[in-house]
C-alpha cells in the first residue's frame, strides 16, 4: 500500500503532455481521452489556485521537423495535418501564467527549455499526466528521473492505446521513478 502523498507547493509543478486536439481525437484506454482531459483539467485548476506552475506541453509536427528514423512499426504519417492539430483542447487552453512548451518528439525535455524553466523556478518535483502513457509521458518521465526530479504520476489522467501497455508503464516503470496516484489523491495532497 502506497504511503501518504505530500506535495511541496513551493517546489512542485504540473506538467501536462500532449492534450491537444490531434492526439485527444485518438481513442484511449483504460481511461477515455475525455476522462484524461477532465482529470488533467482538475489538476491544472488546483495548481493555478495555489499559484503553482502549470506547464502545458504540445507536440508540433511538420514534414521538416518530424523524426524520420526507420522502424518496424511506424506511426501512420498523413500528408498534412489539420491546422488546429497542435492546439490545446478547450479544457486546457493556457491561461496567463501557464508555460507552453513545444516539442518535436515524444519527450518534453529534449530540444526544449523545460528543464531550464523548472530549475529557474526552483522546482524539483513534478506531477506528470497526459497522452500517451508509453510515449510522451514515459519519455518525459525517463528524462525527469535522470535529471533528478521527484515525480508523481496521475494514473487516471493519462491513457494509452492498450490497457496492458498503460499498466506496464504505470506498474513496472513509473513506480520505480516516483509515486503513482489517482487524481483525487493528488488533489487531496494539494489541500
Amino acid at each position: 500500500m502506497p504511503g501518504r502523498l505530500t506535495i511541496d507547493r513551493k517546489k512542485t509543478a504540473l506538467v501536462v503532455i500532449d492534450l491537444i486536439k490531434g492526439i485527444v481525437s485518438i481513442p484511449g484506454t483504460p481511461h477515455s481521452t475525455a476522462e484524461v482531459v477532465a482529470s488533467a483539467g482538475q489538476l491544472a485548476d488546483a495548481f493555478r489556485k495555489h499559484r503553482m506552475p502549470v506547464f502545458l506541453v504540445r507536440v508540433e509536427i511538420t514534414p521538416e521537423t518530424r523524426l524520420n528514423q526507420e522502424s518496424d512499426d511506424q506511426f501512420p504519417r498523413p500528408p498534412e495535418l489539420p491546422p488546429d492539430w497542435s492546439d490545446f483542447v478547450p479544457e486546457l487552453t493556457p491561461v496567463p501564467g501557464d508555460i507552453v512548451i513545444t516539442k518535436r518528439q515524444w519527450g518534453a525535455f529534449y530540444g526544449t527549455d523545460l528543464d531550464l524553466r523548472l530549475r529557474r523556478g526552483c522546482i524539483d518535483s513534478i506531477v506528470l499526466c497526459g497522452i500517451s502513457t508509453e510515449f510522451g509521458v514515459e519519455s518525459t518521465a525517463r528524462f525527469a528521473y535522470e535529471y533528478g526530479y521527484s515525480q508523481v504520476f496521475a494514473e487516471d489522467a493519462m491513457t494509452s492505446r492498450s490497457p496492458g501497455i498503460h499498466s506496464l508503464s504505470c506498474d513496472a516503470v513509473f513506480k520505480r521513478m516516483g509515486k503513482v496516484r489517482k487524481t483525487i489523491e493528488i488533489l487531496e495532497a494539494l489541500g
